[in-house]
């Protein structure tokens, strides 16, 4: 009954204003007529009556379909043929009420991009541009606001293409390269469709698009990343702050709805952690060509000398096709010779080059293409004649060239580099040794006896590090799983053993268990069950695998030459002699590993995981998280943390200050740096000697928190605390007492609000 009362209602104020709307729609008509003919010679008085009219007209418009159905239409004739002629302020009017329309379901989402968009590429207003460009975006936004408006993205996005593939010399496909990067980095278009269009950008022949499409492959992920992130701290919301308010300020109707609303957003935010988290595919993963965007990349921009690319665009470029060479193992062997005219220290951004160079670099690039390169960083950039800084920067990106294909480098090479880890200079010292570090874990055998360490002296004689061939990948395995297998192995063990000792208690029971399997007893039960026999063969095996060699059992100086290999001063040949004599006996840890890894692959390939075998494998992750601090674990330490680099070098960007690596160390202070590093140490220093209750009273000031009664009654007036002063000392013993008492009670209660209980 009370919606047709409000209808009914609806109907008569219709009716009642109908007439005043047609006066004013007829008015608007008139003028409008007038500006269609000559805009220029339209009155300031005019304009702003037009405009007015204008905007009445756009917030009735859905109350009077019928009325107003030209009306939408008559704003886009309008804006379209007198957008340059027509005053600034009318211009935003008729934009801002086609957006109302929009808004009130006049006119659609493709009507109004196909109005905007062509006006934002054709329109030499700058304030007009910056109007549209934000309209578009909003309204693109708020199409894909509840549901992802796929028609209207793949209608728009193939608008942008084309714009950027009809003219590749034009900068209109600016505007194309900035709406997709905005919406990219709102999360709103993350398709391959959106990849393709700065693809093509990249592609271009006008400069700005070019650098604008390199730009969103190098950056794009990580704008992405930073909005993501402040957007989850910008609705940050104290709780206890609120609830602390509340409850000692006076309790109203407008802090009840403050509350309301401050746990809605919490429980909001909640909602949003529990939600799956998206599958934002980076850039580079969503190409549908790599190969041939790569190589048109190098050879359009790089190699063509008809190129108008400053050397800083080029190197932006060459990010790009180096990056893309690496995450994607791509073969551009004309890209390797390409670096070598830029391998010099005097080169400007040599750096950046080197990051470049290590970036391309794969295990599917040949070793002959690469040693070329790594010759010329070892005789420009390593030397007794060039600067700490430079010999530094020179190892790292061999380094970092090796950590992708070791096979780059050749052992008298790598001899000469290793020495420098004896220098005097801290960032040579560290980069020598984190060359060396490398190749004790992926190739010692290119290494001396004495350089290679106690592990991998050990790697090599028990067969557990081989060398590595060109194009071998290796196996992926689970992380822990060898610890489930043995948890499994031990809890049939005890299953068994339980079993047997129902049986034996119970002799009438069938020897066989559930499963239809006999039951197998170890060799120190007390009971006449079955046991396992060997025959000759296994046991002579058994016996030569578990037997002792003579020299580990009498040769004392064993442990003693591995424990002392990786010293490096001190060791002549007869030293090597004797390590290579005395470490062909260590114990069998090679063929327990090889043992371990076959149950691993077989437990992998045979067995389907169920949710309570994860949750085992988890906990036992767990467990084994304390045998890590173990030098036992070492080992296991070292090939974790050279898997972790693995990782980071496919998935991270390589960048100019990794290459410096520590050439910082290398550079002597100025007098004033010296002097600015004193102070802030001075000021650190009278920060440590702050008591405990100024550096809380700090933190509470930082967090906009009050102070104590007993604090606000030390800085109180002297002549304001005379009064209590002496009514404290006419109290007699009886009235101490009661407020004592008092005191206790309130103590009791949780102090004069009650808040205990």
């Amino acid at each position: 009954m009370k919606r047709k009362v409000g209808a009914l209602e609806k109907v008569d104020a219709d009716l009642s204003y109908k007439d005043d709307f047609s006066r004013q729609y007829n008015q608007y008509e008139s003028l409008r007529t007038i500006y269609m003919q000559a805009p220029a010679s339209a009155t300031d008085e005019g304009s702003i009556s037009f405009r007015d009219l204008i905007d009445f007209v756009a917030h009735v418009a859905d109350c009077y379909p019928t009325d107003t159905a030209l009306f939408p239409e008559d704003l886009i004739q309008l804006l379209v043929l007198h957008h340059g002629h027509i005053e600034s302020e009318l211009r935003e009017k008729i934009v801002g009420s086609l957006v109302l329309l929009r808004r009130k379901d006049i006119i659609d989402s493709p009507k109004l991009l196909q109005t905007l968009f062509p006006l934002l590429i054709s329109t030499p207003s700058k304030s007009l541009r910056a109007l549209l460009y934000q309209k578009c975006l909003s309204d693109l936004r708020t199409s894909n606001a509840k549901t992802t408006n796929h028609r209207l993205n793949r209608t728009f996005q193939t608008v942008l293409s084309n714009l950027l593939t009809s003219d590749r010399t034009s900068s209109k496909g600016l505007w194309a390269v900035k709406i997709t990067r905005e919406l990219w980095k709102r999360q709103i278009w993350t398709d391959s469709k959106a990849v393709e269009i700065m693809k093509e950008a990249s592609l271009a022949d006008n400069e700005k698009i070019i650098v604008g499409g390199v730009r969103f492959f190098l950056g794009g992920d990580k704008e992405r990343e930073e909005l993501e992130d402040e957007s989850s701290d910008e609705d940050a919301i104290d709780m206890g702050k609120i609830k602390h308010q509340i409850g000692i300020n006076k309790k109203s109707k407008k802090k009840a709805r403050q509350m309301e609303h401050a746990v809605a957003t919490v429980k909001r935010k909640e909602r949003r952690k529990k939600q799956p988290h998206p599958l934002n595919f980076s850039a580079f993963h969503l190409l549908h060509d790599p190969q041939g965007f790569a190589e048109t990349l190098f050879f359009k921009h790089l190699q063509n000398s008809k190129s108008k690319l400053s050397l800083e665009q080029k190197l932006l470029v060459l990010q790009l096709v180096s990056r893309l060479v690496g995450l994607h193992k791509l073969t551009i062997m004309s890209l390797y010779s390409y670096f070598i005219k830029y391998l010099t220290p005097r080169q400007p951004s040599v750096t950046s080059f080197l990051a470049s160079l290590a970036q391309a670099t794969h295990k599917l690039v040949p070793p002959d293409v690469l040693e070329p390169l790594v010759q010329k960083i070892a005789n420009e950039f390593v030397s007794e004649a060039a600067a700490a800084e430079v010999a530094s920067a020179g190892l790292n990106s061999i380094r970092e060239i090796c950590v992708r294909q070791p096979m780059a480098m050749n052992d008298t090479l790598l001899q000469d580099l290793v020495m420098y880890r004896k220098s005097k200079d801290k960032g040579v010292m560290m980069a020598a040794k984190g060359l060396l570090g490398l190749f004790r874990d992926v190739a010692p055998d290119m290494l001396k006896k004495r350089d290679r360490g106690k592990e991998a002296a050990m790697g090599l004689r028990s067969g557990e590090r081989k060398e590595q061939r060109f194009g071998e990948e290796a196996v992926g395995h689970i992380e822990g799983l060898e610890l489930l297998e043995k948890w499994k192995e031990e809890e049939k063990q005890r299953k068994a053993l339980k079993q047997g000792d129902e049986h034996q208690d119970d002799p009438g029971d069938d020897e066989e268990d559930e499963d239809g399997w006999e039951v197998d007893e170890g060799s120190d039960s007390d009971s006449g069950g079955w046991q396992n026999v060997t025959s000759d063969e296994d046991a002579n095996v058994i016996e030569q695998e578990v037997r002792p060699s003579k020299k580990a059992k009498h040769d004392p100086a064993i442990s003693e030459e591995i424990e002392n290999e990786d010293e490096d001063e001190g060791e002549d040949e007869s030293d090597d002699e004797v390590l290579d004599e005395d470490t062909e006996d260590i114990p069998e840890q090679a063929s327990e590993a090889a043992k371990l890894g076959m149950s691993v692959s077989n437990l992998a390939t045979t067995c389907i995981l169920t949710p309570a075998d994860l949750a085992q494998l988890q906990k036992l992750r767990l467990a084994a998280s304390v045998d890590s601090a173990l030098p036992a674990a070492q080992r296991k330490r070292v090939a974790a943390a050279h898997q972790a680099a693995l990782q980071r070098h496919i998935d991270d960007p390589l960048t100019a200050v990794e290459i410096e690596g520590l050439a910082s160390l290398s550079n002597r202070n100025t007098k004033e740096q010296r002097i600015a590093m004193a102070k802030a140490g001075k000021e650190d220093k009278d920060d440590v000697r702050k008591s405990t209750t100024a550096r809380r009273k700090e933190k509470k000031q930082e967090q906009g928190k009050s102070t104590t009664n007993r604090e606000k009654a030390r800085r109180k007036n002297f002549m304001m605390t005379l009064g209590k002063a002496k009514g404290k000392q006419k109290k007699s013993l009886v009235d101490r007492g009661k407020i004592l008492k008092a005191h206790k009670e309130r103590g009791k209660r949780g102090g004069k609000r009650g808040n205990k209980g």
